[in-house]
C-alpha cells in the first residue's frame, strides 16, 4: 500500500514542499462589467459617437451595454461641455428620443438644437438623412481589428483604440487631399 509508513499526512493530499493557493484569481477585480442589452439580446459594451458632417470623430464614450442610448447621451454630452461650443445642432436616432434624454441634455447643453432621425416604416432599407452619417463613421472604424469584435476587458483600453482608429482615418483624409 503506498504511503503506508509515513505519518502526519494531511487527508486533502496537500503537498507540503508546493505553496499555498493565493487568495485571488488574476485580473478579477480589474475587469469593466460588459453588460447585456436586451433589446439585442448581446453581451458587450456601448459606444457613443459624436461625429462632424466629414464623418470625423469628435469625442466617444465606451460604457456597459446595460445602460440606455438615452442616458449614455446625457453622459457623453456632458463631458463635452464646453469644448464645442459652435455646436447647434445635434442628429440622433430613435434610442435618444424621450423627456429623459431632452431634460438631461437640457441641463448640460442648453443651446444645442436635438433632431431625431427615424427608421423608415417600409421593409426595405432606406439610406436617411444624417443618419448615414454615424453608420458610415461606425463601419471605417469597425475595420479595425481590435475595434471589430469586443476583445476589451476595460472601458478605457476600448476608448483608446476608438481613439487611434480614428486618428488612422483623419490622416488618411488628410493624405487624400491635394493641397
Amino acid at each position: 500500500m503506498p504511503g503506508a509508513g509515513r505519518a502526519g499526512r494531511q487527508p486533502d493530499g496537500g503537498d507540503h514542499r508546493q505553496p499555498e493557493r493565493q487568495e485571488r484569481g488574476k485580473g478579477g477585480l480589474t475587469i469593466d462589467p460588459p453588460g447585456f442589452d436586451a433589446g439585442k439580446k448581446i453581451k458587450g459594451k456601448r459606444r457613443h459617437v459624436p461625429v462632424d458632417t466629414q464623418g470625423l470623430l469628435l469625442h466617444a464614450v465606451v460604457h456597459a451595454a446595460d445602460i440606455q442610448d438615452r442616458d449614455g447621451g446625457v453622459l457623453l454630452m456632458s463631458t463635452l461641455f464646453g469644448a464645442f461650443p459652435f455646436l447647434l445642432k445635434l442628429y440622433a436616432d430613435s434610442g435618444y428620443q424621450g423627456p429623459k434624454f431632452q431634460d438631461g441634455l437640457a441641463a448640460v447643453c442648453r443651446h444645442i438644437n436635438v433632431e431625431i432621425v427615424r427608421r423608415s416604416d417600409i421593409g426595405k432599407f432606406v439610406v436617411l438623412p444624417k443618419r448615414w452619417i454615424v453608420e458610415r463613421t461606425i463601419a471605417w472604424l469597425n475595420r479595425c481589428r481590435r475595434l471589430a469584435k469586443d476583445w476589451e476587458c476595460l472601458n478605457r483600453n476600448g476608448l483608446a483604440f476608438l481613439c487611434w482608429a480614428s486618428v488612422r482615418l483623419m490622416v488618411r483624409k488628410l493624405c487624400q487631399t491635394p493641397i
